[in-house]
């Protein structure tokens, strides 16, 4: 018996060595939590991962909650946890290039509806396991989805990441608000640093009118947050796109700049990005290459996608339709769809020319449509991920595209 507990405790002391070894390549960690279910708290940090990797930064995105795992059927993710190339690692779900998840969905198989009953030192060996037998990328923020309340998921992230700052989720409804104070009190009883507090569902647009109904009443987040002396990140109003965007895998939501949910969720992005300051800029995935704009930002430019069911097309010219994207200032201000001539050899590099286009976005492209493309002095950038053009053009505009190799197979 004592020769079991000195193994034991030999092998949590090895896994403390990799959890500290790990943690040396992550620059922030984020942990989204909140008082109780149901007020968007996946979704909050589902989003955030998503808009963060879309400008560029290495983000690292897990799932900790093991009873009710949602994040992977939020992002439409199909992979499963791989092979490291270390011996006794594995490598989580590629999500984007620069994105990486975990979740324990990922391990169960098939059955994705199977029922995790565990008691708290099987998932607190879990998520240490997470962390230390999983070979992250260097990571610009690792962002943690934590269950509602204040057990052993959070509690486990605090003591085995004891930098991991806190986001914390309500609804203005007073029943939230009240579980949310005991969320700042369990941060401030393990001295957690609390970024700030996010009011989900605050009002919903009226389609016809376009008033705002406040159907969790108003103002709780903000009235909170002044009596708590902490940040409001953001209100977010209801939008039913949301749900279904969640039912069916998509965050394209987040490319749809003329959503009000998305101009808020952009502003508390942007306020994420400066409290934590990493002092970085975004950088690509190794062995790939950012996208680089024309000198001059101030420049009107035609930016081309081809696409087909309204993404990327895998190839150039078996497109359904060429999404024409202008843009000025590193603003989009106008975007239409194009048919294409009928796809013969040379034919769709001088129809672009005459339709004005300044660069095209692809997956794959034949060598000679490139040499085209080229000629006629217009930047081709091959090996884009399968995104919506508007996600495209805006990770261009940012310097955050991420290309890599040509998809063409010929």
């Amino acid at each position: 018996m004592v020769r079991d507990n000195k193994s034991q405790q030999d092998q949590h002391q090895q896994q403390d060595i990799k959890i500290k070894a790990r943690l040396t390549h992550i620059k922030n960690t984020i942990l989204v939590m909140s008082g109780k279910g149901g007020v968007g708290k996946s979704s909050i940090a589902a989003y955030l991962s998503v808009a963060l990797a879309k400008r560029g930064y290495r983000v690292g995105l897990m799932d900790v909650d093991l009873h009710g795992p949602s994040i992977p059927r939020m992002l439409g993710m199909k992979g499963s946890i791989g092979q490291g190339s270390h011996e006794g690692k594995a490598q989580p779900v590629r999500y984007r290039p620069n994105m990486e998840v975990i979740s324990i969905e990922a391990l169960m198989g098939e059955n994705k509806d199977a029922a995790t009953i565990w008691r708290g030192p099987i998932k607190i060996g879990v998520i240490r396991q997470f962390i230390s037998d999983i070979e992250w990328m260097d990571l610009d923020y690792m962002i943690i989805d934590s269950p509602p309340g204040t057990g052993d998921e959070p509690l486990t992230v605090v003591q085995t990441m004891p930098d991991a700052k806190a986001v914390i989720v309500t609804t203005p409804q007073e029943i939230s608000l009240a579980d949310v104070r005991k969320s700042i009190n369990f941060c401030r009883q393990v001295d957690m640093e609390i970024l700030g507090i996010v009011e989900n569902m605050s009002g919903l647009k009226c389609p016809h009118c376009g008033g705002i109904i406040d159907i969790f009443k108003s103002r709780g987040g903000i009235l909170t947050a002044e009596k708590e002396g902490l940040n409001l990140l953001g209100s977010l109003p209801f939008e039913p796109e949301v749900v279904s965007s969640g039912d069916t895998g998509s965050m394209s939501l987040l490319d749809n700049h003329n959503v009000l949910l998305t101009q808020e969720f952009n502003k508390i992005v942007d306020q994420i990005v400066k409290l934590t300051e990493i002092g970085t800029e975004p950088v690509s995935e190794p062995k790939k290459e950012f996208a680089i704009r024309k000198k001059h930002p101030t420049d009107t430019e035609m930016l081309v996608v081809p696409v087909s069911g309204r993404k990327l097309s895998s190839h150039f010219g078996h497109c359904e339709q060429f999404v024409f994207i202008k843009t000025q200032n590193g603003k989009i201000i106008d975007t239409e769809m194009h048919i294409p001539p009928a796809h013969e050899p040379g034919v769709l590099p001088g129809w672009l020319y005459e339709q004005g286009a300044d660069v095209v976005i692809v997956g794959g492209m034949g060598e000679r449509a490139q040499q085209l493309l080229r000629e006629k002095g217009i930047k081709v950038m091959i090996g884009a991920p399968m995104d919506s053009p508007e996600s495209l053009a805006n990770q261009y505009l940012s310097n955050a595209l991420v290309t890599g190799e040509n998809v063409c197979d010929h």
